[in-house]
């Protein structure tokens, strides 16, 4: 059996399949590209090791049905979902529907590698997640009420002004709050700082 992980890209532009394919390529990672989450669906019967990076907006078939039919097929692959800034919404309810992270457009590329490595990582070790989960949730319990505020705001996929706006605060002080979420919970993007509440509210 081959247990080389695969990265499979599945993106309708063709010059994104191309450029993610050539820089996966490049960092020593075996690679495959779709142009539909159908494509995907069509020729994959499973993966053992390996990673499936997705838009999350896709003619056909977005990536929210995508993850669906994923798990109707019993597929545990991890998921990275790729989203522009304005369907960040989307991209946290694909986290919530089992997606491992997400990634804001534009990002670097060693932003790209860092996040493929996480998944396949995950997919390799699949470790028991009770670990994970009381080390999120002690991390959580430190924040203040003010930051779980603002947390659960960013959870439900909120923009700065519309927590700003239901907490009756103004959106630099959000910011700010925001920045202590990240802070204390050490997370270095959003997708963690979402991923980790997920893990605390799914299974805490």
């Amino acid at each position: 059996m081959d247990t080389e992980p695969i990265v499979h890209v599945i993106d309708d532009d063709v010059a994104v399949r191309k450029a993610l394919s050539f820089l996966l390529v490049s960092a020593e990672f075996h690679v495959r590209v779709h142009a539909s989450a159908v494509d995907f669906l069509d020729f994959v019967a499973d993966i053992e090791v390996g990673c499936i990076v997705t838009d999350v907006r896709m003619p056909g078939m977005d990536g929210i049905e995508f993850m669906g039919r994923l798990r109707e097929r019993g597929f545990r692959t991890p998921v990275v979902v790729m989203t522009g800034h304005a369907d960040v919404p989307l991209a946290v309810e694909a986290m919530k529907a089992g997606a491992v992270d997400f990634l804001e457009k534009p990002f670097s590329d060693d932003r790209f590698l860092e996040v493929v490595q996480s998944a396949i990582r995950a997919s390799q070790d699949r470790p028991t997640e009770s670990e994970e989960v009381r080390a999120a949730k002690a991390l959580i319990e430190s924040l203040s009420e003010r930051e779980s505020q603002v947390l659960q705001g960013l959870v439900d996929g909120k923009a700065n002004k519309v927590i700003a706006h239901d907490l009756e605060l103004s959106p630099r002080t959000v910011e700010i709050y925001r920045a202590n979420v990240m802070n204390k919970l050490k997370a270095k993007s959003l997708s963690e700082v979402i991923r980790m509440a997920l893990l605390v509210q799914n299974r805490g």
